[in-house]
């Protein structure tokens, strides 16, 4: 999710940006980047959901004494996203006070605006990428010689060519759908998105209706992919966005199975609803030019009981769940139900 810009949400047509920055942490280095223990950093926004899938990759795999975090204030000015979560508006290992400065430290006048999830050389404080398609495949496939001892296998090579074909689809119709119809400059355009949306999410729902997970039975990155947008779907994307055939609480199916992923350890102790309320009813200003966030919806729903486990399914496969959440990464409790 880029920086920058804001009164132009909802007054120019929407486009997904490719990543500009695509090199690769690697276990052999071979872009000049090699996995190392303490040596990136990853930047985050908790209201992106781009961003939150490396979040919930990071827990899972018990990267986080590997990979450090650096959490972006939810709302970000044109000079994009901003650290003013932080003692002297700065990050306290970077330096910097805008992300947008480890942009240029890279590339001066790149293309494109700056997003999150970002990954930070800590020595020479660049960029080294921001491929949010490519990141958590790489946490889980490139840097397992730093998992946690039971860490699951979140892209099981047999399992491959299925997963990324659910991911397509997830990503064409879902993730970025919900941006195609929120954004939506024109009558036909927004249609069309909020069409094709609703088709994916009940094909969706006719796919878990019988199983606990898209892909095996176990927890994959499709799940990490689809959760991402199903968990803010009620707060911001039913209202904000217009995509309100109906809530998330009124399909049987799909509430469950989210409402099971966010009661999973490394799902729901990385979502701030606060945060994600706040960056998206204030910085779409040419969609919400009032600034008011919603005070609803209620968020009490998320801990009831979701019976997703009488489907079976083994969460972390041969693996075990991850440990507490590190203090200084619990989030407040304003953005919990």
């Amino acid at each position: 999710m880029s920086g920058g810009g804001n009164t132009a949400y909802g007054r120019k047509r929407f486009q997904r940006s490719r990543a500009h920055f695509t090199d690769r942490i690697t276990a052999d280095g071979r872009d000049g980047w090699p996995v190392e223990a303490g040596r990136y950093r990853l930047v985050v926004s908790r209201a992106c959901p781009w961003a939150s899938r490396s979040l919930v990759s990071r827990r899972l795999l018990g990267l986080e004494d590997a990979l450090s975090l650096a959490i972006a204030d939810p709302i970000q000015d044109d000079r994009s996203w901003r650290f003013t979560l932080d003692a002297g508006d700065r990050d306290p290992v970077l330096g910097i006070r805008f992300l947008s400065e480890a942009y240029d430290l890279r590339e001066t006048g790149y293309p494109g605006g700056v997003s999150v999830p970002a990954i930070v050389d800590v020595p020479s404080g660049r960029l080294v990428t921001n491929d949010y398609q490519r990141i958590t495949l790489d946490l889980a496939t490139e840097w397992t010689a730093l998992h946690r001892d039971g860490a699951p296998d979140l892209y099981p090579k047999a399992l491959r060519d299925e997963i990324d074909a659910v991911m397509a689809d997830v990503y064409e119709d879902v993730n970025n759908g919900v941006y195609r119809a929120g954004f939506a400059t024109g009558q036909a355009q927004y249609e069309e998105a909020y069409a094709r949306l609703f088709r994916r999410l009940e094909l969706l729902a006719e796919r878990l209706a019988g199983q606990r997970y898209l892909v095996g039975d176990t927890i994959t990155e499709a799940d990490i992919r689809l959760f991402t947008t199903l968990v803010r779907f009620d707060a911001v994307y039913h209202g904000h966005f217009k995509c309100n055939r109906w809530k998330l609480t009124e399909n049987r199916v799909l509430w469950a199975y989210v409402r099971d992923l966010y009661q999973t350890p490394g799902f729901g102790d990385t979502v701030d609803f606060d945060h994600i309320k706040r960056h998206y009813y204030q910085v779409h200003s040419g969609i919400n030019p009032t600034g008011i966030v919603p005070l609803g919806p209620d968020l009490a729903g998320w801990a009831a009981p979701h019976h997703r486990e009488e489907l079976g399914g083994r969460p972390f496969g041969d693996g075990t769940p991850p440990g507490p959440v590190p203090e200084a990464e619990r989030v407040p409790a304003s953005g919990r139900p």
